[in-house]
């Protein structure tokens, strides 16, 4: 009987994995996925983890650092006994030294707090590399989200094209029969057919090309059954009256690749403040504590130890002199990153500029296209139309009905083409104001 349960629980099993097989996807749920599993993704948030803990042990080098030595020797040669000076010859001899030592850097011309602060603008340019690649694999999902939708709109449109053709077929083949059209027009028809089904094919593997091409942002292994969601995107066609370059440049000027090549511009001066704080001289305080005991005198070990105790305190002065001009030189150095980063800030400022600007005339490009290639559908339907009735009824030949039905489909293709770039657009600028991507 245990045969028969099998069965059930291996469904029972496999049950959520098939349901995560059928599941279809919204744009939202692919950029989450993909902010969560992308490889380059993580190897940058522990870039975050490690700067933090640089940051963390800038913070530490504040503290004393403390050092502890214990030793024990012996010797059966001559040596010389270090409480009396007494020479011991061919005995064997044992010694024991135990000590601690602390010590701090108390000035060293303010590098240890230009540090912390660099190491501190180290761990927000770490994040905001994070919220870059986000936005990046954010655009880059939504590019090939709404190419999968238009790739399905162009194949359901081949695919009523093929239907249309098929049924054009039936009419004419009976139309011949009965003597109202020439042979020649039921073999133009097939070849259409034909022809159309050439399209289908293309669109079927322009679609199926477009889901690898999203499988593989996501990272996914298997392509068993994954889809996307059918999005309804008329009602997100809108008006485009064009959009002020100045002002999507003011609402984007904090995005992360700007905020990254502020912060190290900062960065870059505190770098300078460093190599200016090495020619400063630097003072270091020390302390410490050391005790012996050696086989020598007839004193018990701990008595010695007690006895022999010997601390100190110490006081340093480093006085850079010279060093070949290595410091000097490292200032110009650090003076001349200054300067780069000044010319990055404000070539980063410029590119986004730039950017903006291309972003908008595309919208207005693409806006015009998709409205002149949505009055140009509405025309080649008409003249379809016309065309088939008089074809219909014999009065045109089955040429100039596959001329029609091509430039028919010619004219949907690019209408949905248009509309999708515009689409994509207007998205584009959104995320130039701060709206997250969505559909």
């Amino acid at each position: 009987m245990k045969k028969y349960y099998i069965l059930p629980l291996l469904i029972l099993i496999s049950f959520p994995a098939l349901l995560s097989a059928q599941k279809s996807w919204t744009l939202e749920e692919c950029i989450r996925y993909a902010w969560e599993n992308n490889l380059q993704l993580k190897q940058q948030e522990l870039s975050v983890e490690q700067s933090q803990n640089n940051l963390g042990q800038a913070k530490l080098n504040y503290i004393p650092t403390v050092s502890a030595s214990l030793s024990h020797s012996m010797n059966w040669g001559r040596s010389v006994n270090v409480q009396d000076l007494e020479i011991i010859e061919n005995k064997l001899s044992q010694s024991t030294s135990a000590s601690a030592r602390a010590s701090v850097n108390v000035f060293e011309g303010f590098t240890k707090s230009n540090d912390i602060k660099s190491k501190g603008i180290l761990v927000e340019i770490a994040k905001s590399e994070v919220e870059k690649l986000r936005n990046d694999i954010s655009v880059e999902i939504a590019r090939s989200f709404l190419q999968i939708l238009l790739s399905r709109e162009i194949l359901e449109a081949s695919l009523a094209s093929l239907e249309s053709a098929q049924q054009q077929a039936e009419r004419t083949k009976i139309l011949v029969n009965a003597g109202s059209l020439a042979y020649s027009s039921q073999l133009e028809i097939e070849a259409q057919i034909a022809s159309e089904k050439v399209q289908v094919v293309n669109a079927r593997n322009q679609l199926r090309s477009s889901l690898l091409t999203l499988r593989q942002l996501l990272d996914l292994e298997s392509d068993s059954g994954f889809d996307i969601q059918q999005v309804q995107t008329d009602f997100l066609i809108r008006e485009y009256n064009g959009e002020s370059p100045e002002e999507l440049y003011r609402s984007s000027i904090q995005l992360p690749q700007i905020k990254i090549a502020q912060l190290n511009l900062e960065n870059s001066k505190l770098q300078l403040s460093i190599a200016k704080g090495r020619l400063y001289p630097s003072i270091s305080f020390s302390a410490g504590y050391g005790t012996y005991y050696s086989d020598s005198r007839e004193q018990a070990f701990f008595d010695q130890f007690n006895e022999n105790r010997n601390p100190s305190l110490g006081f340093g002065l480093n006085i850079p002199i010279f060093n070949n001009y290595m410091a000097r030189t490292n200032v110009k150095n650090a003076q001349l990153g200054v300067r780069n980063a000044e010319i990055d800030h404000k070539y980063r400022l410029q590119l986004l500029y730039k950017e903006i600007q291309q972003a908008s005339n595309d919208a207005i490009s693409y806006f015009e296209r998709f409205k002149a290639s949505e009055q140009n559908v509405v025309a080649m339907e008409e003249s379809f139309r016309y065309v088939q009735q008089k074809f219909d009824v014999g009065v045109l030949n089955a040429t100039d009905y596959v001329v029609a039905k091509t430039n028919l489909f010619r004219a949907q293709s690019e209408m949905y083409q248009a509309k999708y770039q515009y689409l994509f657009q207007l998205k584009i600028l959104d995320f130039y104001k701060g709206v997250p991507i969505s559909i």
